[in-house]
């Protein structure tokens, strides 16, 4: 993590664990991260809470707008947080190649085929792979995915 991400991030729980919770300090580090800040989602959320958090600043400015205000910040010190969380639970599937999806769906890998070809093809899968006919669930999107697939490049 970069040094400038560190900290905002120290910017950030420093503003979340004060008592009266600073909008005029929280707004400053939005706007600083919405210029500045190379990661999209970041960048993001701080430009989303940074209307509320300028509107919490007036003096006109209700609890009820404050605390719309605190909770767009938490999205940003959720986002900041995320950069540098371990990473767990799903990997990123491998995208399959052309071959593997008729292969899935039973069709066959030497010609063209027709959408209405491959949408047999699902079908006759699906009838083995689907959860309800004793397949798991990860088959079945996979068998999803290769049609789907197929029919994007037909």
């Amino acid at each position: 993590m970069e040094l400038q991400q560190k900290q905002w991030k120290r910017d950030t729980d420093r503003l979340w664990t004060g008592a009266p919770f600073d909008v005029r300090g929280a707004a400053a580090l939005a706007a600083e991260i919405a210029r500045h800040c190379a990661d999209e989602t970041l960048r993001q959320a701080a430009a989303q809470a940074l209307p509320s958090l300028r509107g919490a600043c007036s003096k006109t400015s209700d609890q009820m707008s404050r605390n719309i205000a605190r909770r767009r910040f938490g999205a940003i010190r959720d986002a900041l947080h995320a950069l540098d969380a371990p990473r767990f639970g799903k990997r990123a599937a491998v995208p399959a190649s052309e071959q593997q999806h008729r292969l899935l769906l039973g069709l066959p890998a030497e010609r063209q085929l027709s959408g209405s070809e491959i949408q047999q093809g699902y079908k006759r899968a699906a009838k083995r792979l689907h959860p309800d006919a004793g397949g798991s669930a990860r088959e079945f999107t996979e068998l999803s995915a290769a049609r789907d697939a197929l029919m994007k490049r037909k």
